[in-house]
């Protein structure tokens, strides 16, 4: 566990609301597992490890709070309890340099969660959910995917300021990656997400945030256009 002076603000509102969740998946069915406390700890590490600099605890606060906006907006996913656990793990293995982080983020959730207690049935949602963020295009009844997914990309509807602390965030994630390079794979990552069919998919998601994330988005491919892409 990190010590208490780096530990971030929110550490014992997380603790907490990882503990609640954790229960909240595991009621009605039977006995239950280990103390989730240890597990906590080993995610809030992992989400504040020193490399990072978008995927941090930060980003699984402001993913795990618009999940709670979305369902006060009446956007309720058909497994709360899996949402909020896959917000948890979905970038609990992040290594810049890699491209199986979500698959190996779904396999720690698997084994996690199984010690934990979790039933298989959830514990397998919770993974998909997880493989599913590297497309964010959950099928049109996928209820769960679409609040994680919305949640997960909403910085994208940032204000402006915001939107550019966010992108020299992940620029700073990647600076081991040439300028050219960076800008022709940041460029097909806002094509990718440009070219959906809808970028959110809760009713919330694309009333409140599609506008203001399209504009953000077409502003900085324009700029990585004019870069020389």
């Amino acid at each position: 566990m990190a010590a208490e002076s780096t530990r971030h603000p929110a550490h014992e509102e997380l603790t907490k609301r990882w503990a609640d969740t954790v229960r909240a998946a595991r009621d009605g069915e039977g006995a239950p597992g280990p103390g989730p406390g240890p597990y906590g700890a080993n995610l809030l590490d992992r989400w504040a490890e020193p490399r990072r600099r978008y995927h941090t605890t930060d980003h699984l606060l402001a993913v795990l709070d618009r999940v709670d906006v979305l369902e006060s907006h009446g956007e309720r996913a058909a497994d709360p309890a899996a949402v909020r656990l896959a917000a948890w793990f979905h970038d609990a293995v992040y290594l810049p340099d890699r491209s199986e982080n979500e698959e190996r983020s779904a396999r720690l959730a698997e084994r996690a969660l199984a010690e934990l207690g979790v039933a298989p049935g959830r514990t397998a949602e919770v993974a998909r959910l997880v493989r599913l963020t590297v497309t964010h295009d959950p099928a049109d009844d996928d209820t769960d995917g679409a609040v994680l997914c919305d949640a997960d990309l909403a910085i994208l509807a940032s204000p402006p300021a915001a939107y550019a602390a966010y992108t020299a965030a992940v620029r700073e994630e990647y600076a081991f990656v040439p300028d050219d390079a960076f800008r022709q794979g940041r460029a097909a990552v806002l094509r990718q997400l440009l070219d959906l069919p809808r970028l959110f998919r809760t009713s919330y998601g694309t009333r409140t945030w599609t506008a203001s994330a399209h504009r953000n988005m077409e502003a900085e491919l324009a700029g990585l256009t004019t870069s020389g892409i």
